[in-house]
């Protein structure tokens, strides 16, 4: 029996933006009272400057709907561009931001600033979206990712070579460390409800009371990740053969370490920083698009960008439909999804993971 032909990237990505669009619209469409089509475009005309307002509260409401949709496209994006980078960079399918501690890092560096703007401005804490908070959350979260990664790989790696064990026990020590920092902020934090709300709110993640600031925060750091792509898409399919053998083919391995860590922190830190940390996310959406379509870095990077998006948002809209008002944050929905598909992973690798 001859096995299925995998599609072609270029058509499966129009495709997958064309699905990321209508589940966007129903995503906004659906709440505790349904919006016709009309009404949302109508609505989101407005935002963009094209059309008259609905009026409130209507208006407001398909606001609300709208940045959250547009930040939870944006942070799916994030999370699985930073998953397909890497994957790529350390040639380890079981490496993800949230594995290697990069999303860890970034969430601890989003709690300590959120820990020096509840010492000025604890009421606007939740928010961080206006004065020096929707700044420094981003800031701090990109510099805890990428010092996170950047102790991994440093630790993980003997006389210039990663091994697959050593990086995933010290990537579980890494997460081990940070967690106890987490514990140790939160318990400082309980006489301030507002602070300690906010931290655990990012270590949950959250979807919600999303604005125009959460959206173009994570939209800019991935856009600024995402320009990484063309440069290091065709040196990461050389590196499967090991970095010396694309050193031999004229690949400045150092660059293109610099260049992937650089990115994934980048999308990572921009996702955390709006919505907090949701695990899982870059160890997934990789693999499927492997599985479904291909393993060449210059296509796989951008489908991860679109099927990262459509996974965390469609996820988030099937739970809502199907739970109603007991929806869960998306970082315990994605645990429960990526932990299974976690330890499926285990499974199939199982002697490859004997060999080690």
């Amino acid at each position: 029996m001859s096995s299925l032909r995998k599609p072609a990237p270029g058509p499966l990505f129009a495709v997958l933006a064309v699905a990321l669009v209508g589940v966007v619209l129903v995503s906004i469409c659906f709440g505790s009272e349904w919006l016709g089509p009309a009404v949302v475009l109508r609505g989101a005309a407005h935002v963009a400057g094209l059309g008259e307002s609905l009026g409130h509260p209507l208006q407001t409401i398909v606001e609300l709907r709208l940045w959250r949709a547009l930040t939870a496209v944006g942070v799916g994006a994030a999370l699985g561009l930073s998953g397909g980078l890497i994957q790529g960079m350390f040639r380890n399918g079981l490496a993800s931001p949230s594995l290697l501690g990069v999303t860890g890092g970034a969430g601890l560096g989003a709690a300590c600033a959120i820990l020096l703007i509840g010492g000025w401005a604890p009421r606007g804490v939740l928010e961080a979206a206006t004065g020096p908070g929707g700044l420094l959350i981003p800031i701090f979260g990109f510099v805890g990712a990428l010092g996170t990664v950047g102790l991994v790989a440093l630790l993980a790696s003997t006389h210039g070579r990663l091994s697959v064990t050593t990086l995933l026990l010290v990537g579980i020590a890494v997460n081990m460390c940070i967690a106890g920092i987490f514990a140790a902020i939160q318990s400082l934090s309980l006489v301030d409800w507002d602070v300690s709300r906010a931290i655990m709110a990012w270590t949950f993640g959250t979807l919600e009371d999303r604005s125009a600031v959460h959206a173009e925060t994570v939209w800019g750091g991935l856009l600024a990740a995402a320009a990484v792509v063309p440069f290091v898409g065709h040196e990461l399919d050389l590196f499967k053969g090991g970095e010396e053998d694309a050193s031999a083919l004229g690949v400045s391995v150092g660059r293109v370490k610099v260049l992937c860590l650089v990115g994934a922190a980048l999308s990572a830190s921009a996702a955390v920083a709006v919505a907090g940390q949701i695990a899982f996310v870059g160890l997934v959406v990789p693999h499927l698009v492997r599985l479904g379509c291909t393993s060449r870095h210059s296509a796989l990077l951008p489908l991860c960008t679109v099927t990262g998006a459509l996974f965390l948002l469609g996820c988030d809209l099937l739970q809502r439909v199907l739970l109603g008002e007991g929806v869960l944050q998306p970082g315990v929905m994605m645990s429960l999804v990526g932990g299974p598909f976690f330890i499926f992973l285990l499974i199939r690798h199982r002697r490859e993971l004997g060999a080690w």
